[in-house]
């Protein structure tokens, strides 16, 4: 009896070990749940509405939302992982269909998409890439980049001392820093004195070219990552009398740096495009084409970038 027992006692347990083992083949953070039959409910979120870019891109999200018959929420993480983190929980339990996200943290964000996509969400990343996404959806941030100062050198002369202001440590301002460098190859008589990080806005802008320009007066020159940053740049110039000394270029082609290239006498001088709007109508584009069993070719969309200046400004159509 002893010996039956102990048979059906290896049994079983041999039976328990080949499901667990079934069960860890089956699951995982990266397996999808169903996709939806329809785009019914959009969910943005964005990284930092008091930004205009993102205020673009809600504008886009609504946009194209109307034209499919959808509804869309716009959420603001004010440049908070937790907070997107709660965000995305929220629509899960709100049973949207598709997630546009400007990820804070493109690693940092993983667990969450999984979470939705799990739901049998579609999770598509926008302006920056989100680990876990469908697609991604951005501008060519290297070519933004290195168009903007490839054209920042050439009017400095082609030589002279530049300050980079960087920004948060998301991979869409990683590659526009790499892009700059990549122009810098061509320009050998051009060299960085100054390097800090701003958090992507004009005040924080403004004060770590203070401090750089006070460290380092001797500057020509200054590549700011995104406008907002750039046009702290150009107060913090205008402010250390240097208005005619320094040139100041940025990224985004947004309506403030517009409005500022216009403006006479400006120390900025020009701005690779982005077009936020455009980044959510294609990730919604795209979105459509998952559900059709089309996902796009590369899992990443380039969107090119152009150069604007004030040559070409008045052509420029902008966001």
């Amino acid at each position: 009896m002893k010996s039956i027992t102990r048979q059906r006692f290896i049994i079983a347990m041999t039976a328990l070990t080949a499901l667990s083992l079934a069960a860890g083949c089956t699951s995982g953070d990266s397996q999808s749940g169903a996709k939806p039959q329809k785009i019914e409910k959009i969910g943005l979120l964005v990284q930092d509405m008091s930004n205009p870019f993102f205020s673009a891109m809600n504008k886009g999200a609504k946009q194209a939302a109307v034209k499919i018959g959808a509804t869309e929420n716009t959420q603001d993480a004010q440049l908070d992982l937790a907070n997107q983190n709660n965000q995305i929980d929220t629509f899960i339990q709100q049973g949207v269909n598709l997630i546009i996200i400007s990820a804070v943290d493109g690693s940092g964000i993983r667990p969450a998409i999984d979470r939705a996509r799990q739901a049998g969400i579609i999770v598509i990343a926008v302006d920056t890439p989100a680990e876990g996404a469908d697609a991604v959806i951005m501008t060519d941030a290297v070519q933004a980049g290195e168009k903007s100062c490839t054209y920042l050198f050439k009017e400095m002369g082609g030589k002279g001392n530049i300050l980079l202001v960087d920004g948060t440590p998301i991979q869409t301002i990683r590659d526009r820093i790499t892009g700059c460098r990549q122009a810098m190859r061509h320009f050998p008589e051009i060299k960085v004195v100054g390097h800090q990080s701003s958090k992507n806005d004009r005040a924080s802008g403004l004060a770590v070219t203070t401090d750089m320009l006070t460290a380092t007066p001797d500057v020509q020159g200054i590549f700011g990552m995104n406008d907002p940053s750039a046009l702290g740049a150009v107060l913090a110039v205008t402010q250390a009398h240097k208005t005619g000394q320094v040139k100041v270029t940025g990224v985004d082609g947004s309506p403030e740096g517009v409005a500022e290239l216009k403006r006479p006498g400006s120390p900025f001088i020009g701005t690779s495009t982005q077009n936020p709007a455009e980044m959510v109508r294609r990730a919604v584009q795209v979105a459509q084409d998952i559900l059709r069993d089309k996902p796009p070719k590369k899992k990443t969309v380039l969107i090119p970038s152009e150069l604007v200046t004030r040559d070409n400004v008045a052509q420029y159509k902008g966001w």
